[in-house]
């Protein structure tokens, strides 16, 4: 086992433990909150496939970790434009 496959599989631990910090902030009440705990976990699922990717050799995680990386922020500016009111 080479230092490389060993660091990544440090940061999967690290990143699935952010996973559930970003899902304990979600589920505070402001929606503010939600917000943040939401795209912090689409950040680390994105990057947790993108590691999927490179230990394991599996092509599609790449697609689906871009298309979190583009919706994210995309849906979180639709839903602020949605609760201030704007059209």
């Amino acid at each position: 086992m080479d230092l490389l496959l060993i660091s990544e599989y440090i940061l999967l631990v690290a990143l699935a433990i952010f996973c559930l910090a970003t899902i304990r902030i979600t589920t505070r009440k402001t929606v503010g909150m939600g917000l943040v705990g939401i795209s912090g976990l689409a950040i680390a699922v994105a990057t947790i496939l993108i590691l999927v990717k490179n230990i394991y050799g599996v092509g599609f995680c790449t697609d689906i970790a871009a298309a979190l990386i583009i919706l994210g922020p995309v849906g979180t500016i639709a839903f602020s434009k949605v609760l201030k009111g704007d059209s």
